[in-house]
């Protein structure tokens, strides 16, 4: 498997038989959807989802198809059966690529804003992107998509949450909030200089730069 950061939460992971893009948002043009067969949408803000986006490549791409939980399911009727409704502990597969649901909710932002829902992708028991939210996978993992900077979200949890969730390597997404040097400061806290996260290697990656996942 191959992962290819975009723009804000949005990655590309191919594997043997196609290629799958996750949470194309606003920070990301449309271009990033070319040539992929499937769409995983967490939750249904902005900067993880535009609806026009998705309309467009459904319509320029008949056979891509769409997997998210169903509030944002809801926003996209009329697409049809292009568009599968998804939740916690479902499971699927994408031309070979197994791929399972994990988690229910947006993280807290505030008691007085309503929690939305968001759902977590897990790929090939691989790579595990939770959305908006600090979802442990069920199983270690090689990658897991970590958010750095967002309204509800504090540095400290994010050193638990890798203390949690243990995966080999940790791969810097939802960074677009953060400026240049606050990313810096996060991965100072993430990386060995930190308080100390279980070994587990801290990555970031440009806009359209690969990796491999084990």
């Amino acid at each position: 498997m191959r992962l290819t950061k975009f723009g804000h939460a949005c990655v590309r992971i191919e594997h043997a038989q196609g290629a799958v893009l996750i949470d194309p948002g606003m920070f990301s043009g449309p271009e990033v959807v070319a040539g992929v067969n499937a769409l995983l949408i967490t939750h249904e803000h902005a900067d993880h989802f535009t609806e026009g986006q998705v309309r467009a490549a459904v319509e320029a791409n008949p056979g891509l198809r769409v997997y998210t939980n169903s509030s944002v399911a809801r926003q996209l009727e009329g697409i049809g059966t292009k568009v599968t409704a998804v939740g916690d502990g479902d499971a699927f597969d994408l031309d070979g690529l197994p791929v399972t649901v994990h988690g229910e909710w947006h993280a807290e932002i505030h008691p007085d804003i309503p929690r939305i829902p968001n759902v977590g992708f897990l790929l090939g028991a691989r790579a595990f992107h939770p959305g908006d939210a600090l979802t442990v996978p069920p199983d270690t993992v090689d990658t897991l998509l970590l958010p750095l900077g967002a309204p509800w979200l504090r540095a400290g949890e994010l050193v638990d949450y890798l203390r949690d969730a243990r995966p080999r390597q940790a791969v810097a997404i939802h960074e677009a909030t953060l400026s240049e040097a606050g990313q810096a400061i996060h991965g100072r806290l993430l990386g060995p200089q930190g308080p100390g996260t279980g070994g587990v290697e801290y990555r970031t990656l440009a806009a359209g730069e690969s990796l491999e996942i084990a």
